[in-house]
């Protein structure tokens, strides 16, 4: 299934016609030729690339963990600025912006509540509406669908910058639909413009585009990545591996005093659907537990319709609490921008999943409880969808 991306269809129109553009982007910005956003908008007759912005991991995508800001500089074959939006500040300021006619967003997403790329997007939002800056931005898809929605909505008062709006931890959206969301329906108010896909179906998973998977940010460099990311990502906030330091983050999970053999037989015996969990040692190189040998399993998806990546990420937690003979902890603040609340709830939403999990509530009865509000969530995006 073939299909055009957002940004294909506005460079191929008048729409940038003499306008000093801006960019948010990253290595990830291409076309189905694999040439870069910023190379097309450089080499556009009527178009001047004025500025380049770039999300958490840096313009380059070289910075590999969270928590390290990225540094403003000069691109040096373009000649033009290069703002960090992962840095000091995480929108834009009125002098990054002077000069600019408009700002063009092209990030791919993943599909996930706490991917940051959307609430650059966000905060891009806001400071071009206190600007009177236009923004568009262009879409892509969703890898991971657009139909399946799972996990703990984000209860307000919680808001962080890996979850600025109450939506589910697997949202089912695209990023265009997310930026008519966030401005609307939640209010940001700016002059937004979102180029739709041509022939994106919101049951395509993104090994259904035709399209060539480029690593989204360091630590998601496969399509596979992304079946468990949307569970997996919770590991952030425990002492336990998320598999950073290995050729397969977030697939692999595991901490030094897990018996691996145990551990899967454990996580195979709850018959979870379509999924099978294969025990394995692995030795990160960095991050936690780095250059020491880790217990836990790899997971593999067999069935992605029917696997539930955030329940199955709770029972993973249940188990390795279990076997842990008290080694397991929640990690320490601070966590993206966030140095007092436990970072385990600033990914989840709320306390509420960490408080179940410590009173032994079993995970399929947790995913039952987080039914109600993704159900809502399902009635209100439906304004905000592009795609059938």
């Amino acid at each position: 299934m073939p299909i055009v991306l957002g940004s294909e269809q506005l460079l191929a129109s008048a729409a940038l016609d003499g306008r000093r553009v801006g960019v948010v982007c990253n290595p990830a910005s291409l076309d189905a030729d694999l040439h870069h956003i910023v190379d097309r908008l450089a080499a556009h007759p009527r178009t001047r690339l004025a500025a380049i912005f770039g999300p958490q991991h840096g313009f380059r995508s070289d910075v590999q963990d969270n928590m390290i800001e990225t540094r403003h500089g000069v691109d040096e074959l373009r000649r033009v600025p290069v703002y960090s939006l992962y840095s000091e500040t995480r929108e834009p300021t009125a002098e990054m912006l002077r000069g600019l006619d408009v700002l063009v967003i092209d990030l791919q997403d993943v599909g996930v509540r706490i991917y940051t790329y959307i609430y650059t997007m966000a905060n891009c939002l806001k400071a071009a509406r206190a600007h009177g800056l236009k923004v568009i931005v262009c879409d892509r898809p969703n890898p991971i669908g657009g139909v399946q929605l799972e996990g703990p909505v984000l209860v307000p008062g919680n808001e962080s910058f890996v979850g600025m709006y109450p939506i589910p931890m697997r949202h089912g959206m695209t990023i265009g639909e997310l930026a008519r969301l966030f401005n609307e329906h939640f209010g940001i108010g700016a002059d937004l413009e979102v180029v739709a896909m041509g022939g994106w179906r919101r049951d395509a998973y993104f090994d259904a585009t035709g399209r060539t998977w480029i690593l989204s940010s360091p630590n998601i460099p496969t399509f596979d990545t992304t079946l468990v990311y949307p569970g997996t990502v919770l590991f952030e906030g425990t002492n336990v591996s998320e598999g950073r330091g290995t050729t397969r983050p977030f697939e692999l999970v595991g901490a030094p005093w897990i018996v691996a053999e145990r551990f899967a037989d454990a996580m195979n015996r709850r018959e979870l659907p379509g999924v099978f969990f294969r025990p394995v040692l692995f030795e990160p190189t960095f991050h936690k537990h780095a250059k020491q040998g880790c217990g836990g399993c790899q997971i593999h998806v067999r069935d992605r319709w029917t696997f539930r990546p955030v329940e199955s990420a709770v029972a993973l937690l249940e188990t390795f609490r279990n076997e842990s003979g008290g080694a397991f902890t929640w990690k320490e603040p601070p966590y993206e921008y966030e140095y007092e609340r436990n970072p385990f709830d600033v990914l989840a939403g709320s306390p509420m999943l960490r408080e179940q999990i410590e009173s032994g509530v079993a995970a399929s009865e947790i995913a039952r409880s987080w039914e109600p509000a993704v159900n809502e969530f399902a009635k209100l995006r439906e304004p905000f969808l592009l795609y059938s």
